[in-house]
């Protein structure tokens, strides 16, 4: 299975330290002996091997996540012109789409307006669509950056819609679910990521004391409010992802499901490495040993990581391979499955979670397919004839 999606780390330093953060707080030390920033050459010979890969692959369309840290902190013409570059070397007939994931703390009318007319798509992180819930999201001396990137999220939302691609969301239940999901709505989202936090079965995420299924009880609550409100007021992609899998239907998503794994990362010195998810388990997780310089992504498919994230059922414990929730939940996030002394093979810390959602989303589906329809009088589309 080829790469479609390439995560670039055109800045690899962050203007916030928030608390949590797995990847600047975390076990990985290794941000430390890179460049801040990657430099031309690094995003020369990146743009090359996209376009490498693409051609070799005869892929139609290929996703380029420019990341960081805080990728703004590079400069929307960096990013621009960037996204010219691999969009100049892809095949023809090979699509780019471009998004950059931002805290939107430096989110500027200028820098909204060089994003938008490059055709990249704005992302946003945020804890909440409230101060409270972004507590722990601080600078690096420990003031609020809810101002900032409040500011910046509904400059997105009001001027610039085409260019929103949506916001990301971990997952935190202290929190109350329905303040917190339509909080974020009120900034008009047209997607919304609920991510679970990262942990592993050697360094638990907060609130697993072995008891209950917090996490899954509160996307259950936020679950129900999206589901009954008649219309669908936004994405959320773990919902929609999970009803296709209960469905039958094919769904691509690092949390859910079997289907391989097809992302890649360029950090800013151009090494080659797995996704950033797996630092939250040990120093080198994402490691591979190879660059832009001297290899292309067909040697990454080769690494033995990547390889196990695209191997499906076969890389799963025993007891995931004798779930019958297999093929919704897929064994959950791979980088949830560590365990100090027996690497990834094994459920994930989130396994009761998991289980609770997926049940709970299937009763529903369940009850709303038995549920006698309504007589509803028929109403003309609009602009066709009555």
């Amino acid at each position: 299975m080829p790469f479609r999606q390439f995560i670039v780390k055109v800045n690899g330093r962050c203007n916030l330290a928030c608390r949590y953060c797995y990847l600047y707080e975390g076990p990985d030390r290794t941000w430390r002996d890179r460049p801040a920033a990657a430099a031309p050459e690094v995003l020369d010979r990146t743009a090359h091997r996209i376009a490498e890969h693409a051609r070799a692959h005869g892929l139609t369309a290929v996703s380029l996540v420019l990341h960081g840290g805080e990728p703004l902190l590079a400069g929307a013409e960096t990013l621009v012109r960037f996204t010219d570059l691999v969009r100049s070397r892809v095949p023809a007939g090979c699509t780019v789409h471009p998004v950059v994931q931002t805290n939107a703390t430096l989110l500027t009318e200028r820098r909204a307006v060089a994003l938008a007319r490059g055709g990249i798509r704005i992302g946003i992180s945020l804890d909440g669509g409230l101060a409270a819930h972004n507590a722990s999201r601080v600078d690096h001396s420990g003031r609020p950056s809810w101002p900032a990137a409040s500011r910046g999220a509904r400059l997105v939302a009001d001027r610039f819609p085409q260019a929103y691609a949506g916001i990301l969301t971990v997952v935190d239940p202290a929190l109350d679910p329905l303040e917190t999901y339509e909080s974020l709505l009120a900034l008009r989202p047209p997607a919304l990521d609920l991510l679970l936090p990262h942990g592993n079965w050697s360094t638990p995420p907060p609130h697993l004391d072995g008891s209950g299924a917090p996490y899954g009880d509160w996307l259950c609550t936020v679950f129900d409010r999206w589901w009954g409100a008649g219309r669908r007021e936004t994405r959320v992609r773990l919902f929609e992802e999970c009803l296709a899998l209960l469905l039958g239907m094919p769904a691509a998503t690092e949390s859910l499901g079997l289907a391989p794994f097809d992302a890649v990362v360029v950090e800013t010195d151009g090494s080659i490495e797995q996704v950033d998810s797996l630092k939250s388990a040990y120093e080198g997780a994402a490691r591979t040993g190879l660059d832009v310089f001297r290899h292309d992504f067909e040697k990454a498919l080769c690494h033995p990581g990547v390889a196990a994230r695209q191997a499906g059922a076969a890389a799963l414990a025993a007891q995931c391979r004798a779930c019958p929730l297999l093929t919704v939940c897929g064994g959950g996030h791979y980088a949830h499955r560590y365990r100090a002394g027996n690497g990834f093979v094994n459920p994930s810390v989130y396994c009761a979670d998991l289980q609770r959602f997926i049940r709970h989303v299937a009763r529903r589906l369940l009850d709303t397919a038995a549920a006698p329809r309504a007589s509803v009088p028929a109403v003309p589309c609009e602009g066709s004839t009555p």
